[in-house]
């Protein structure tokens, strides 16, 4: 507490910045920012519906007042797009960079968070919903197995994932750290709590919230110390002000690097970055299915854009310096993602492995500080969040009498009992393979490009070298699902309900969409650069 109270007491003697006169500060108008204001809104107003509607009323109306949240933010941000100005604006007091990266990555986040939502609301695929019907219900006693036959559900979790979808996007648009560190703890909070909802196997999940709050809690200990270390250098936590001290200064770099390795650590374990990862294949595993596609598409999209904006604007200068460091972590995420994901036997932690991996690969893209690495980046970001978000939505409808049938024996032979279900998990893992004709194969083309295109061809061979070896569990899958015999007492295919099919049919579409016809998307991802202000 010490450490944050002297931040925050150094940020508020910083003077005013300077602001260049092709810069807009957003003081009356809300128009750069009604996105935001819009999903934080409606997150507050759940918190009210909770305590104040009958509990009969309560699903129906949040996810209501959810789905048009999400959409009213989508239509506010077409609406300011078509004037936002090239340069970028800042926002709320200078705190806030609205560009177009961030654009992007807003337009990114509520396209995926409308499919997450339509999961979490989902309740024909598990009677009563994915969530349990009273979080205060102890596992194993009479009350937990009553509940797992109840049509209840805990519905704070819609309001909890509005104000994890308004800390993500406040997260890439930030534009001093400590905006960027609250930003961080309002993204984060939410999802502990969700991790521990699920409906069935409790302890599990009960334990992935745990695990993923401890380590959740130590990440954000290394990005606040980092913060604090990079105040004592520039004198400021504003990210051009640490750009023009690392530029041209007599300081010491001690401070520069240290607190550049502190603040790249807390960014790298929420993007699941490896090492940093270790909390990810348990939290995939043990949380509800739902939230793990909500995790595993958005929070990915919110950590990157943070990576990028923090090395693209306040270290690029020092980037000689820093830069083989992030080579040989990159190195490491992929090849644990793809070595330790052949060993999974259990599909939700294979794909919280192949995350790993795909993290390495992203990670290439943001070292490469370059107009392409950067919309390259971006559009990976894309591609991979709708090809996570429907894959999680195919497992969870793989069930037997316990919940869901995860482990990989439990799939065998699934194309005999479901051949269209198979035939989806299929492109979506080959999607996620990088095989042409997919979203996943234009998304790793871009991102290798750019990196040759700036000199890191021996990276792009290590990637390369890890998607083959990581290819292989995705086409174990496929080759487990049609070429062997289902067993007597296996798992059924659920079909699933509206909700579940338009999240599934959304994140397929776009992911075969991305592959045929990428330039849209690539047009709009590169389309500017990060604004410095």
């Amino acid at each position: 507490m010490s450490v944050i109270s002297s931040v925050l007491l150094l940020a508020q003697e910083q003077a005013p910045l300077p602001v260049p006169s092709d810069t807009k500060v957003q003081a009356p108008s809300l128009g750069a920012v009604w996105p935001v204001l819009i999903v934080l809104g409606a997150a507050c107003l759940g918190v009210l519906l909770e305590a104040l509607l009958p509990r009969h009323l309560r699903w129906s109306t949040q996810v209501v007042l959810s789905l048009l949240a999400v959409v009213g933010a989508g239509i506010a941000l077409v609406a300011y797009v078509s004037d936002a100005p090239a340069a970028g604006e800042l926002a709320m007091k200078g705190t806030l960079a609205i560009d177009r990266p961030g654009l992007f990555l807003w337009g990114t986040l509520l396209a995926l968070a409308l499919g997450a939502v339509l999961l979490i609301a989902d309740r024909s695929v598990e009677p009563g919903g994915a969530f349990v019907a009273s979080a205060a219900i102890r596992p194993g006693t009479l009350q937990d197995r009553a509940q797992v036959t109840s049509t209840g559900m805990q519905t704070e979790v819609f309001p909890l994932t509005l104000f994890a979808l308004g800390g993500m996007m406040t997260f890439c648009v930030a534009n001093d750290l400590l905006t960027m560190f609250v930003a961080l703890e309002v993204l984060s909070l939410p999802l502990y709590l969700m991790c521990g909802l699920a409906r069935r196997r409790r302890l599990l999940s009960q334990e992935s919230a745990v695990k993923y709050f401890l380590l959740g809690a130590f990440a954000s200990a290394f990005f606040l110390y980092g913060v604090a270390l990079l105040y004592g250098y520039a004198g400021s936590v504003r990210l051009s002000d640490i750009s023009s001290a690392a530029a041209g200064t007599d300081r010491s770099d001690t401070l520069l690097f240290a607190g550049m390795g502190l603040l790249v650590i807390g960014l790298l374990f929420k993007a699941s970055v490896g090492p940093f990862h270790t909390w990810t294949p348990d939290v995939y595993q043990g949380a509800p299915t739902p939230v793990t596609a909500f995790m595993a598409a958005c929070t990915k999209v919110a950590a990157f854009g943070g990576i990028l904006r923090v090395l693209q604007v306040a270290f690029e200068s020092t980037q000689w310096e820093w830069r083989g460091v992030l080579w040989g972590v990159a190195i490491v995420s992929m090849v644990i993602g793809a070595v330790l994901g052949l060993t999974q036997t259990d599909v939700k932690r294979m794909i919280a492995y192949s995350s790993v991996a795909h993290a390495g690969f992203l990670l290439i893209g943001s070292i490469a500080l370059t107009e392409k690495g950067l919309s390259g980046t971006l559009f990976y970001l894309l591609t991979y969040g709708f090809t996570t978000l429907a894959a999680f939505g195919v497992i969870s409808l793989v069930r037997d009498s316990s919940g869901e049938a995860t482990h990989l024996s439990q799939w065998a032979g699934l194309a005999k009992r479901s051949p269209l279900l198979a035939g989806v998990f299929t492109f979506l893992l080959l999607a996620l393979a990088g095989i042409p004709l997919t979203s996943g194969f234009v998304g790793k083309f871009v991102v290798f490009e750019a990196a040759i295109a700036d000199g890191m061809a021996p990276l792009v061979v290590v990637a390369l070298i890890a998607s083959a070896v990581a290819a292989f569990f995705y086409l174990r899958v496929i080759v487990l699902m049609y070429f062997s015999e289902p067993a007597a007492d296996g798992p059924t295919v659920t079909v699933p309900g509206a909700f579940t099919t338009a999240a599934i049919t959304l994140g397929v579409l776009v992911t075969l969409l991305l592959g045929l016809a990428p330039a849209f998307a690539l047009d709009w991802a590169g389309s500017g650069a990060f604004a410095i202000h």
